[in-house]
């Protein structure tokens, strides 16, 4: 399913021929991803759908950088893909937090590894906290957080690092029904407001 919010003609992330062997060449070899070739435009909001297995999270890892594919290649922007970086930021399905840091702290994580000073830190950080709804929460520690709560420090670390693309792998299966129907509409009015792709 392909939402477009607001599309343009080039692509800002392309991928074509990616495949992905897990163990390969030995005999619990397993082909997690076929030739997949797609691309996303500025502004598109796409959905992966598939039956648990299929692929879904390696395609995720593989477009972030945090899995080399086998074979293919992923351009950003033009750009050949190598690894990480700030182009690309993850939302992962099991939050992700580091325990010993505080809500702050988690959202700022990414912005202290690109060595923004401190007030841009502290504008962005605060200012995707309370998009998210979790001002007064920012000397909080993930165990002191509900499920729903800690989905959305990671979706506010996410933001806050203003990638060009916000891939997001099943960020609402840890989390009630009713939390994800309002999680989920609270991303697409962060992605509207703030013209995330």
């Amino acid at each position: 399913m392909i939402e477009t919010l607001t599309g343009t003609n080039t692509p800002i992330l392309k991928f074509d021929s990616i495949n992905v062997i897990y163990n390969e060449g030995q005999h619990n070899q397993v082909h997690a991803l076929k030739n997949v070739s797609g691309e996303i435009h500025e502004g598109e909001f796409i959905s992966i759908i598939g039956p648990s297995g299929c692929g879904k999270s390696t395609l995720l890892h593989t477009l972030d950088g945090l899995l080399k594919p086998t074979s293919g290649t992923i351009f950003v922007n033009g750009s050949p893909v190598h690894g990480p970086d700030r182009n690309r930021a993850m939302v992962f399905q099991d939050f992700a937090l580091m325990p010993w840091q505080t809500v702050y702290q988690n959202v700022a994580f990414g912005l202290r590894l690109e060595g923004k000073p401190d007030r841009e830190i502290r504008d962005r950080v605060m200012h995707y906290i309370h998009l998210v709804g979790l001002e007064g929460f920012e000397q909080k520690y993930p165990h002191q957080l509900s499920g729903g709560m800690k989905q959305r420090v990671g979706i506010a670390r996410g933001f806050a690092v203003e990638p060009k693309v916000l891939l997001m792998d099943e960020p609402f299966s840890a989390i009630d029904e009713q939390t994800r129907e309002i999680m989920q509409e609270e991303v697409l009015k962060i992605m509207l407001h703030e013209k995330k792709r």
